[in-house]
């Protein structure tokens, strides 16, 4: 007949009958595990099997003491171990590192270079810039190890040509030039290190002013003179006058080699994109995050206006936080790599108005209007990190231009993207105690 028996019976029995020792004997049995769960052996299963065998070693070397066996000496030889079998810390000091090689292989279906442009004319090339913005050449994702980045990420500056609304944390940058846009481009290159000036001829749109295309033009005169850094020329998105402003402000800046922003499907892009092959410029190719709409209006760009391929840059439309800024990074990553594997239509430099960041409502609110939310902390940090946020996200997409407004934003997206490039060294960051160190 056979009997069960537990353990810890066995070693009860020993101790009720103050056994110590005993001497010539043999137990011999088959131990039996009971463990409650089901299923295969999944992270609770072999906890629970672990915690059944180190309970099964806890009770055989108290029955194996008692049987007289050295148990204490066995343990103390063990390293690790202590008495009844359980386990004590030790100290261990790493001496070295095993050698290993780290090696990235160039992806295969990446087939396709970006497409370069440069924006700005020096004088050798009949145009007042001082220096030159080259964009594109890629033949990977941005910060790869397979392929060499071969120019940086830029960023332009906004400038207005009229005061207009604007967050507080941005507004007090500019109250001192507000009213003369000049001036204000003058500040962003002299003061904030923009690569580039933006200047919106927002005043333009009949809504607003109304102002002529002739004035318009003017401003950006004014504007090449103040600065001798590289410029976009945006309108005021109106679509009727759009094309009329920017056919004047090509003219008056031409040989400069600006940036027209933009042609898009909506307007008429044939006048754009005649004033920038008529003057030397480049265009600014806006759709809104729609990969086919932006294959589309390439392809008109390249085919029905005739602007050359180092003529156009791509703007696929920033939509900044939550899924708005998951759309538009996904957009942009989808373009980027239709491009690196062939599409022709689509090897272009990408543009972000990062700007578009303010435009959340977290950005700039002082709180939320919801009495049930949380606090959302000060403004005037919050309202830069999620400009700065937006860049770096688009930036592993593969944008190349950042369009952008607060000087601390451009600071930080200048610094990280320029040290994942290389032009920045890196800071040297102590992780002995990277359990506990503060970033």
């Amino acid at each position: 007949m056979t009997k069960k028996t537990k353990l810890t019976d066995i070693a009860s029995l020993f101790k009720d009958l103050n056994i110590e020792s005993l001497d010539g004997v043999t137990i011999e049995g088959d131990i039996e595990l009971n463990i409650t769960g089901g299923g295969g052996l999944n992270p609770a299963l072999a906890y629970a099997l672990g915690q059944e065998i180190s309970h099964i070693s806890l009770h055989m070397a108290n029955i194996g003491r008692i049987l007289g066996y050295p148990v204490d000496q066995l343990f103390s030889q063990a390293p690790g171990m202590g008495v009844a079998g359980v386990t004590t810390p030790t100290k261990t000091t790493m001496q070295e590192l095993l050698a290993a090689k780290f090696e990235v292989s160039p992806i295969k279906n990446w087939t396709n270079p970006i497409q370069e442009v440069t924006l700005g004319a020096t004088s050798a090339d009949g145009g007042s810039r001082k220096s030159t913005v080259t964009l594109g050449g890629e033949n990977a994702l941005p910060y790869y190890f397979d392929a060499e980045m071969p120019h940086r990420n830029y960023i332009t500056m906004d400038v207005f040509d009229m005061p207009i609304g604007m967050a507080k944390a941005v507004k007090s940058n500019y109250e001192d030039v507000i009213n003369d846009p000049a001036e204000w481009a003058k500040k962003v290159v002299r003061d904030f290190n923009a690569d580039m000036v933006t200047i919106h001829l927002i005043s333009t749109d009949p809504l607003i002013k109304d102002t002529s295309a002739r004035d318009a033009a003017k401003v950006v005169e004014d504007v090449l003179q103040a600065v001798d850094v590289p410029i976009v020329i945006g309108g005021s998105g109106n679509p009727q006058k759009d094309p009329e402003v920017l056919e004047k402000a090509a003219e008056a800046a031409s040989g400069e080699r600006v940036l027209l922003a933009s042609a898009s499907l909506n307007l008429d892009y044939e006048r754009i994109a005649k004033a920038a092959v008529d003057n030397g410029h480049v265009v600014l190719s806006w759709t809104q995050l729609e990969i086919n709409a932006q294959k589309e209006l390439n392809r008109k760009l390249m085919k029905q206006c005739n602007v050359p391929r180092d003529s156009i840059i791509m703007d696929p439309t920033t939509a900044a936080l939550g899924y708005g800024l998951d759309y538009a990074y996904t957009n942009m990553e989808r373009i980027r790599l239709a491009g690196l594997m062939g599409d022709d239509e689509l090897t272009f430099p990408m543009s972000s108005g990062t700007t578009n960041a303010w435009g959340a409502r977290e950005a700039w609110m002082v709180s939320s209007p919801l009495p049930q939310d949380s606090e959302w902390g000060a403004r005037e940090y919050r309202g830069p990190i999620w400009e700065i946020i937006t860049g770096l996200a688009l930036s592993l997409a593969g944008n190349d231009l950042f369009m952008m407004m607060h000087p601390t934003s451009v600071q930080v997206i200048k610094e990280i993207t320029q040290t994942l490039y290389g032009s920045i060294e890196s800071k040297t960051v102590d992780i002995s105690n990277w359990i506990g160190a503060e970033v």
